[in-house]
């Protein structure tokens, strides 16, 4: 199956699967407004099939790419959920390397994450991406039934679980002492909530379109930041105008772009809100971030 682009769908339509896949929209309610939608030989199925997530298109680093080492771990979040599994990833050669925390969306550790952390391994980083829902028997194989198990999950507890993340992957004896946090949607929304708690550990906050903190702990916050937002995401874009007013007026380092005419979602590669040209741009910014930020002076 071809990924279809997000040109061939009504803006209303991949407006409904966004506010579908974050819970704004139960899957009755869904089925039923994607309905008016469905005219002219084309059905409901067809258009749901054409939304959903193809997680093929997402490998572009194998699990066995000779280049890198890669291994589920665990480790302990006292003050969330326990015993955390997650996807460690690094390169084959070299015994120290900056790190990365990868945090997901919020369905889990699904395929699209763990190629992400196999991407950063591959550009020399020691990356890791946990699966907040460990506690609940893990990432079940499919985006809707990961969302509804997230939806269960305690929020305080989350952001516990990517703290101890965090500090457990800095302290490893093959991180270099320097770290990273990139997240995506929930996860982006979770990137400026570590730099908040950990302002001395965190060296580079990448947040991929997510939620802004409150502009109360802004103050706190000693990491430099590279927001990336989507044009068409009126939902996020509402505010980040504040939230930059309050990066400039509290002297933080950031930068902060906005991808034109591009979905919430823009950089996961297994929908039809991909945008090729706006992802390997944000992606490479990303790297060259991370580097800057995060290798040996």
């Amino acid at each position: 199956m071809t990924r279809k682009k997000a040109s061939e769908f009504r803006q209303e339509v991949l407006d409904l699967y966004d506010d579908y896949a974050h819970g704004r929209l139960s899957r009755r309610d869904y089925v039923r407004k994607l309905g008016a939608f469905a005219v002219g030989g084309l059905t409901v199925e067809a258009l749901m099939s054409g939304l959903s997530p193809n997680y093929a298109w997402a490998e572009e680093v194998k699990p066995d790419d000779p280049r890198i080492k890669t291994e589920m771990v665990s480790y302990e979040s006292k003050d969330g959920g326990g015993t955390i599994k997650g996807l460690l990833a690094k390169p084959s050669a070299g015994t120290k390397f900056p790190a990365v925390l990868v945090i997901h969306e919020n369905r889990g550790l699904n395929p699209y994450i763990a190629d992400v952390a196999r991407r950063l391994a591959v550009a020399g980083f020691l990356a890791f991406a946990p699966d907040a829902l460990t506690p609940l028997g893990g990432y079940p194989g499919n985006d809707d039934d990961g969302r509804a198990m997230q939806a269960k999950r305690d929020q305080g507890e989350m952001i516990n679980d990517f703290v101890a993340a965090a500090k457990w992957l800095d302290a490893r004896p093959d991180s270099t002492g320097k770290l990273g946090v990139v997240g995506f949607c929930f996860g982006g929304g979770m990137v400026y909530q570590v730099a908040i708690r950990l302002p001395d550990l965190v060296d580079a906050g990448v947040p991929f379109y997510g939620r802004q903190p409150d502009l109360a702990d802004v103050s706190k916050i000693k990491t430099p930041l590279l927001i990336q937002n989507a044009g068409l995401d009126a939902r996020i874009l509402e505010g980040a105008p504040a939230l930059e007013k309050a990066l400039k007026e509290n002297n933080k380092m950031f930068e902060a772009y906005v991808y034109p005419d591009v979905n919430h979602g823009f950089h996961n590669d297994t929908t039809p809100r991909y945008d090729e040209a706006a992802a390997k741009l944000a992606w490479s910014r990303t790297l060259e971030f991370f580097h800057k930020q995060l290798d040996a002076k």
